[in-house]
């Protein structure tokens, strides 16, 4: 019997924590704990060992940072030396998995980092096919903020993870680090991060670390609420405070077994613990929830696709999916394609997201490129800039995977049919990495005439898709709009499949709306109307223009009169006049608009925005008429702050955060050059050190932090990562710097973060010190000697503004 089968049959608990319990053992402050499999092995089987005779059944690998950039060479001996000493508790206790654990790999992902996608799975395969062959029976991605990051590794667990000895893969279990308002770092909610995982078929999904589980009951909900697969709670002890030089938590076994009954009642299917938690704790969660009944979750059967940030599923109110990043028909998108300008592809999303656009169609098909380079490129460079789920439109199969492949999400895909050889090639794909498939009621026999022909065609498809593990939630089948102009009952036709699609099947529909009118005069006249006769019908999914005012009109006017808009509130906000369209902004600043516009507006719309080529288009032509410190202090920094705000708010994400400041950071560079040539360079506000504590190799939060400073005009001394606080100490006296910062990621590093600050109230007492990272806690914070606990890199900039000004 395989875990996922006894999971089904009686409660299993995972472990808990294993960097406090090393720590008391001896493991000094920044001293690797992954070496500890080789040099201490018999202290590693021992942990796992008392957590089994506390009732766990699953024993996490001591691998949490073992990764290539970290170890190189030593990796394959670490990593299986990790395995087998689970394996040997395991066997003397004569019960009991070992997960091979996957943690961060510290660095962010292009293009927000420097680390490749490919490269991180590389790195993640490296270690599954070490722990497959030393026999692990699972795999454990845990931690993990960036959903790009766990979707590379997902990839690099299914594509490694095959058992030598059964042929099959290992199960998947991803559990992902929210903070309080169940965000991740990287923007990511709790409906786009289950969709994500469903999509990639992970065996089990949840939550982990970062939080106590009392803060975790809510996000708990949440993940219940749209979850159709069993979910994972592993919590801290509660919330961190140093003791002695020693990081302590302040829930006890006794209240954490409490909770945890609170959980488990809730519909966690398995439980363990994280950081701070010991066998006590493990002890106490089994004594009490051992004995409760496993609720399988049921499938909620929800069409749903995602972005990094964001869900949009297929319901009541009809999804509007923008097409105008498509060459057909537009001489200027074929010749910015032909020229690889995908800045002009970027505004055209940018310009459909700010006038409605739910989903963006992405289609780059011209017979004189490379569809394959060109589409893998263009959906990196939109969910760069772009927070909208995007639908990947291709026939090409290669252009399909590639784009599948580094998609971040869950995406719509276009399309399949009801041709045998289509679906083959197809639905492998949707099985490996997700996505809701739109699928053309045509086959072999080409086009059916009928509604019947066409449901016919549709129930094929769907029949064919599970046979791949692809549920009917995830086809939306496009009951074909074809020109009213050639074929007068084309329109009747239509909308009659649509219907059925609805009341016959059960199913979801989309339409490529304006086929309807070709051929006509005026022919907004006639889309506009037959768009409101097919959300009438049910149409969940219209392909359309989103700049078209008429199709907007009828879009918000339907949705009014059919209660999908509460008090008419996105009506009344739209055409009351009380909101502004800041697409309209950026195409005024854009190439098109730049004979008219000054750039004044455009340049703080295009930072905002990411658009990094356009803002530099913009501050050149300000640069005309305004001197430059000008247009950094009336246009840049008010950019900038209003990034920052939204981004303190919570309605501007991580991504669009890094993404303006890169922005900014293109179009100082052009306003540098200036004050070079007339002799007023800027003068810098003061400078100030950033380091990643010794131990720790994780340096994302510090990489954030300083590219943020340094748009503000702070002089950055970066220390890297793994820095002793000697180091730390001498270049602060050295350069006798007013602030330092310091990041930590992992319990086991804290201790280093402390006396890093010890040294330097010794030797550098002037010295205000601020700290971050993800085990930390404004309290947390207190006790170590920090002066400020930074929660994110906004936070970062306020203080620096307060020490230096």
């Amino acid at each position: 019997m395989n875990i996922l089968q006894e999971m089904r049959q009686r409660r299993l608990f995972f472990d808990g924590g294993m960097g406090s319990l090393l720590q008391a053992k001896g493991l000094r402050a920044g001293e690797l704990p992954e070496r500890w499999n080789v040099t201490h092995p018999e202290e590693i089987t021992r942990i796992h060992l008392m957590y089994l005779e506390a009732g766990a059944d699953i024993m996490t690998t001591n691998t949490f940072g073992a990764n290539g950039l970290k170890y190189g060479d030593e990796l394959e001996e670490i990593v299986k030396a990790a395995v087998e000493n689970a394996k040997k508790a395991v066997q003397e206790a004569g019960h009991g998995y070992v997960a091979l654990d996957l943690g961060p790999t510290g660095k962010l992902l292009k293009p927000l980092g420097d680390l490749e996608f490919e490269d991180a799975v590389s790195l993640y395969k490296e270690v599954v096919s070490y722990g497959v062959s030393a026999g692990a029976d699972l795999v454990l991605i845990e931690t993990m903020s960036d959903s790009y990051e766990l979707k590379a590794a997902v990839l690099a667990a299914k594509e490694a993870g095959i058992s030598p000895e059964t042929g099959e893969r290992l199960p998947i279990f991803a559990t992902v680090i929210y903070d309080e308002k169940g965000k991740l770092l990287t923007g990511a909610d709790v409906s786009s991060t289950v969709a994500l995982l469903e999509g990639l078929g992970v065996d089990v999904l949840g939550i982990n670390c970062g939080l106590g589980p009392v803060q975790m009951k809510g996000i708990l909900k949440e993940i219940l609420q749209v979850s159709s697969t069993p979910v994972l709670v592993n919590p801290n002890a509660g919330l961190p405070r140093s003791e002695g030089g020693k990081t302590v938590y302040d829930i006890d076994a006794a209240e954490f077994g409490q909770v945890m009954e609170e959980i488990v009642k809730m519909g966690a299917v398995i439980v363990g613990g994280c950081c701070g938690t010991g066998p006590e704790h493990i002890r106490e969660t089994v004594m009490r929830c051992k004995k409760l009944p496993v609720n399988w979750p049921e499938k909620k059967r929800r069409t749903v696709i995602s972005s990094y940030s964001q869900a949009v599923v297929f319901d009541r109110r009809t999804v509007i999916i923008g097409e105008r990043i498509n060459p057909t028909g537009k001489p200027k998108f074929k010749q910015a394609l032909r020229d690889n300008d995908l800045e002009y592809i970027l505004r055209e999303g940018v310009n459909q997201q700010d006038n409605g656009a739910d989903v963006l169609d992405v289609n780059v098909g011209l017979p004189e490129i490379d569809e394959p380079s060109v589409m893998e490129a263009v959906v990196k460079e939109l969910q760069a800039v772009i927070d909208l789920p995007l639908q990947i439109d291709t026939s090409d199969v290669e252009a399909m995977e590639r784009a599948l492949r580094v998609y971040n999400g869950k995406a719509l895909i276009n399309s399949v049919n009801g041709k045998k050889e289509v679906m083959e090639q197809i639905f492998p794909l949707v099985a490996k990495y997700g996505g809701v498939t739109v699928g053309l009621c045509l086959d072999e026999d080409g086009i059916p005439e009928t509604a019947e022909g066409r449901i016919a065609v549709g129930r094929k498809i769907i029949e064919t898709a599970a046979s791949y593990g692809i549920g009917p939630e995830d086809i939306i089948l496009d009951g074909l709009c074809m020109t009213v102009s050639s074929d007068n009952k084309g329109a009747l036709t239509t909308l009659e499949t649509l219907r059925r699609i609805r009341d016959e099947l059960g199913g979801k529909s989309v339409l490529g709306v304006s086929n309807i009118s070709f051929g006509l005069p005026q022919r907004e006249i006639i889309n506009s109307a037959f768009f409101t006769m097919a959300m009438e019908c049910g149409l969940n999914g219209a392909i359309i223009n989103p700049n078209s005012e008429a199709m907007m009109r009828a879009y918000y006017s339907f949705n009014a009169l059919m209660d999908r808009d509460p008090q008419c509130s996105r009506y009344i906000s739209i055409y009351s006049g009380q909101t502004g369209s800041l697409g309209q902004t950026i195409r005024q600043g854009g190439k098109e608009g730049a004979q008219e516009s000054t750039g004044s507006a455009s340049l703080g719309a295009c930072i905002e925005r990411g658009l990094k080529e356009a803002a530099v288009e913009a501050v050149t032509l300000l640069l005309k008429d305004k001197e430059a410190l000008e247009v950094i202090n009336t246009e840049m920094i008010p950019a900038l702050d209003r990034v920052g705000k939204g981004f303190e708010k919570g309605t501007v994400f991580l991504p669009q955060l890094l993404m303006s400041a890169e922005a900014a950071k293109g179009a100082f560079e052009v306003i540098k050059a200036e004050m070079e040539k007339t002799g007023r360079g800027q003068e810098k506000k003061g400078v100030i050190i950033l380091a990643t504590v010794k131990g720790d190799i994780h340096d994302i939060g510090k990489n954030i932090v300083k590219v943020l400073l340094e748009n503000y005009s702070y002089e950055v001394i970066d220390l890297g990562k793994d820095v002793p606080p000697e180091t730390i100490t001498e270049e602060a006296v050295k350069r006798h710097v007013p602030l330092v910062g310091l990041s930590a990621l992992m319990t086991t590093t804290v201790p280093s973060m402390e006396e890093t600050i010890r040294q330097l109230r010794q030797k550098a007492p002037w010295v205000k010190v601020m700290v971050g990272g993800a085990v930390l806690t404004r309290e947390y914070a207190d006790t170590i000697g920090a002066d400020a606990y930074c929660k994110d890199a906004m936070a970062s900039v306020h203080y620096a503004e307060t020490v230096i000004g």
